[in-house]
This record gives structure tokens, sequence and C-alpha cells, in this order.
């Protein structure tokens, strides 16, 4: 029996003796297949490929973990330190001894809290190495294609991981789509761990909203204007998005906000 994973966007799938017939992720139209076809592996090819992880600060209180080279989507897994513990926000696939040493001389963690699906990556190995519950918002429970023991789906529009740090439903991307609130970021004035429910474009100082990026589907005037209404309830001065790199440096709510304005502008021009 071997836990297959998808080359493409990293989704780890049940323990079976044969490769899925398919990655119903990638066949999804907010991803893709890949035009070499459908490829998988497992964690043991990886680490005979030579893959490892990285990590290094972001801001205080806040370390990035990023795969090297790049697998799946690239994306980039966030370690939040808070006094009443850590939280791994999103996730990524690859996971070796040296990372789980890195994180367990920090804390170990509290609970895994993933943006939505794309992200899902490998939770369930990240879960059972620290004994933690691993948070996906309920209204994205079909894309769970990993076994689900380590899975506490939580509903409405806000959770409450631990004090001063709460994922936000945002939709958008997905249904399920969430940002994290961290009351402590940016010395004290906010900041938001966002994946790519809100994406960080080439400049550093913007972000857009998509249905499907990799497609380049939008979503539409009526999401949008929900979407900025959520966002104008919370205060934050740094973004950092779902890769390494991605980030806003302070003014993040009004940068998220006429961001927002003028994707609503073309759409209805």
């Amino acid at each position: 029996m071997n836990t297959y994973i998808c080359v493409t966007c990293g989704t780890r799938y049940q323990s079976s003796a044969s490769t899925p017939k398919s990655c119903p992720v990638c066949e999804d139209d907010r991803q893709y297949i890949h035009p070499d076809g459908q490829q998988w592996t497992t964690l043991e090819e990886l680490k005979q490929q030579g893959y490892k992880n990285l990590w290094r600060e972001v801001e205080p209180g806040l370390d990035e973990i990023v795969t090297i080279p790049r697998f799946g989507i690239g994306q980039r897994a966030m370690l939040l330190q808070t006094d009443a513990g850590n939280i791994l926000w999103d996730c990524i696939t690859y996971l070796d001894e040296e990372t789980v040493e890195y994180i367990r001389d920090r804390g170990g963690l509290k609970a895994i809290v993933i943006s939505h699906p794309h992200f899902y990556s490998n939770f369930h190995e990240w879960a059972e190495a620290f004994d933690c519950p691993v948070y996906l918002h309920e209204a994205d429970r079909k894309w769970v294609m990993g076994p689900g023991t380590s899975v506490r789906l939580w509903s409405g529009e806000t959770l409450e991981v631990v004090p001063g740090v709460t994922a936000v439903r945002l939709g958008g991307h997905f249904p399920g789509s969430a940002f994290l609130h961290w009351q402590g970021g940016a010395g004290g004035e906010g900041a938001i761990l966002t994946g790519d429910t809100l994406y960080v474009t080439a400049g550093n100082d913007r972000v857009s909203f998509m249905y499907s990026f990799p497609n380049l589907i939008p979503l539409p005037a009526r999401e949008l204007r929900r979407i900025r209404s959520v966002l104008e309830t919370w205060d934050f001065a740094n973004i950092h998005a779902a890769w390494s790199g991605k980030s806003i440096w302070g003014d993040g709510k009004s940068i998220a906000l006429s961001s927002a304005e003028r994707y609503l502008e073309i759409l209805e021009s």
C-alpha cells in the first residue's frame, strides 16, 4: 500500500495498492491537468530525489517553510508562534525529520489551519507528526482526499483558533476559502495570512481575487462586493500570501480595499 501524491497539485490521496485513476482536484476548473498527463509520486520518492524544506523568519513570530526544489503549486506553509500555542497556516506536501525537529524545537503545533483545498496537500502526515487537529471549513469538505481522522470542520464566518488569532471565511476562490487574522502581527497593527484567497500581485503593492488563478477565470462583481464588505470589518497592516516573498508591508487594508474597487470598476465598466 502506498500513499500516492499528485505531482501537479501536491494532494495526498488515501493509501492504495495502485495509483488513483485521476486527481479530482486537478480536474476541477480552478486547477489543471498537466499537459504531459496525470503523474503520481510518493513521499518516499520525494525524499530519494533530494527534496528538502527550508525556513526563515518573515516577521517576528512568523516563519515560512518552503520546499526546494519547488514541488506542486509551490506554496509556503507559515508557522505562527503565539503564547497560546503554535499554528501552522496552510500546508505543504513534503515533510521530513529535520522539519519536524525544527517545529518541535519551537514548541510543536497546537493546530493546522488551511485556507482552501489547493493547499490541503499532505495535512494528514503533518497532523500525525504533531498530534494536532486540522481545521478546514465545512463548505469545502468534498475536497478532502486523504485520511480525514485529524480533520475538524468549522462552520460559519469565523473561528478563533487561539486568543488573538482568527480564521475568517472570505469565499471567492472556494466557498470556504479563508484568511487568518493575527491581531499581534505587524507590531500590533494586525496582519492577515491569505494563501491565495487574496493574491499578492507582481509588484507586492496590490492584491487580486479570482475564481481560478491558473485558468484566469475572474469572480463576479457581486462576489467581490461581498468580499470587500468582509475585509472592511478587520484591521491589518501586513498581508502575507501563498508564496515566498509575496508580502505587503504596511497599509494592507487600504491596499486590499482599493484593489477590490479597481477590480469592480473594470468588471462593471
